[in-house]
């Protein structure tokens, strides 16, 4: 069946939203907690998955690793979203010299590679969630900005469009309401793709100590922490790093599903 993976990928993603707001009443351990002589340990019984350099429980850091990862990740998508799709709309609806400055400010801005802007932004306003999350969110407006525009530029033309305008409805009804509702599916899918990625960036940011500081736990700050100890300790680094990859993967195949089913043409494709 061509949409289990995203069954799959949506079931993954609904369990760790629930582990990430329980994790304080399902963690076995308190994350922050050190017992110096288990340091290093493996797997256990009362460890599931071992304990890192300080002793703490990698598993209760991995719960609560994970709502930082899932919050950023949230919080950049919300915020990304609302401005580049208000501005994609100003941008693609009026035209002239509000089109003509955004795209120049796009262009700029996607001339650098995403993740050193973020690197850049998070070292200049220093280390701390907040700050992720409006490095982030400086970028992450650009592609529903520049996705809004094109489809509006295609609809401002439509026939119901022109109706609502010859009828009298103001340029504010016209784009909330006729308009923006007709691109609702693919600013769906970019903001499924979009997890993916803000769930890196932070894991990035976090594992070169842009991001949340100790000891606070966050799946990239995580796999730094036990980057010295490969060899002797892999289970510090393997864990954290199947958690992003699990959830990017999700995150990637839920946007996979979303634009098959929005997307007339692979409807009738679909088991």
């Amino acid at each position: 069946m061509k949409s289990l993976p995203f069954l799959a990928s949506a079931l993954v993603i609904l369990l760790l939203a629930l582990a990430a707001l329980s994790a304080p009443l399902i963690s076995p351990h308190d994350p922050e907690r050190q017992d110096l002589s288990a340091g290093l340990k493996g797997p256990s019984p009362t460890h599931l998955l071992g304990q890192d350099k300080l002793g703490r429980d990698i598993l209760s850091r991995l719960l609560f690793g994970a709502r930082i990862s899932l919050w950023v990740a949230v919080l950049t998508v919300s915020i990304s979203l609302s401005v580049g799709v208000f501005l994609g709309l100003l941008a693609g609806y009026f035209g002239g010299l509000v089109d003509m400055f955004l795209m120049r400010l796009i262009d700029v801005l996607q001339s650098f590679p995403g993740i050193l802007l973020a690197i850049a932004f998070a070292a200049v306003l220093g280390p701390s969630l907040t700050n992720v999350v409006v490095a982030l969110s400086l970028i992450g407006w650009v592609g529903y900005a520049r996705l809004t525009r094109g489809q509006i530029l295609s609809l401002r033309e439509e026939e119901f469009i022109l109706a609502a305008q010859a009828s009298g409805a103001s340029h504010w009804r016209v784009m909330f309401k006729h308009m923006l509702p007709n691109i609702l599916a693919l600013i769906i899918v970019q903001a499924s793709f979009q997890m993916a990625g803000a769930i890196i960036a932070e894991s990035s940011l976090s594992f070169l100590g842009l991001g949340t500081q100790p000891p606070t736990p966050s799946w990239g700050s995580m796999i730094n922490e036990g980057r010295p100890y490969l060899l002797t300790a892999p289970n510090l680094t393997t864990f954290p790093g199947l958690a992003i990859m699990v959830a990017v993967l999700s995150f990637n195949f839920l946007g996979d599903g979303f634009r098959d089913i929005m997307d007339p043409a692979k409807k009738a494709k679909l088991i």
